[in-house]
């Protein structure tokens, strides 16, 4: 005889894993998007000197 198997049973009060991936995406980006706010002048900046500099062009003056 084959058992045949009903819907899975979730536990109360438990998160599934895939509510679990989505939080943990939002907290990654969420992270990812306040670093990026928090560096974006100094990272203008590092642009700006580069880009003085020589840019990509500059690889065989300042190895």
């Amino acid at each position: 005889m084959k058992r045949v198997r009903g819907p899975v049973a979730r536990r109360r009060g438990g998160m599934s894993g895939r509510r679990v991936l989505k939080a943990e995406a939002a907290l990654v980006g969420g992270t990812a998007l306040a670093l990026l706010c928090w560096e974006w002048p100094s990272l203008r900046r590092e642009v700006r000197l580069w880009r003085m500099a020589g840019g990509f062009r500059a690889g065989r003056r300042y190895p």
